[in-house]
């Protein structure tokens, strides 16, 4: 496999990378959490990296506090 760069950042970029893989990169790592208003109240969406919906909680501590407990690395959506 030959690397390459993108000029503009410098960054390498991998031609094997399949749109499958990206959606895959952190699925057993990260856990997104992201404000949203559950019935008219305002809760946080916990979702893993692939956008699946794990959970709704009501507050953020919470939600970090699950993620974590759950052995992932939360990451805030705004």
């Amino acid at each position: 496999m030959q690397d390459k760069t993108n000029n503009s950042s410098g960054t390498p970029l991998s031609p094997d990378l399949t749109p499958a893989d990206f959606v895959a990169l952190g699925v057993e790592d990260v856990a997104y959490v992201k404000p949203v208003v559950v019935n008219g109240a305002r809760a946080y969406a916990i979702h893993a990296a692939n956008g699946q919906h794990l959970a709704v909680v009501p507050n953020r501590d919470l939600a970090l506090a699950t993620v974590r407990q759950n052995e992932l690395e939360p990451v805030s959506v705004h």
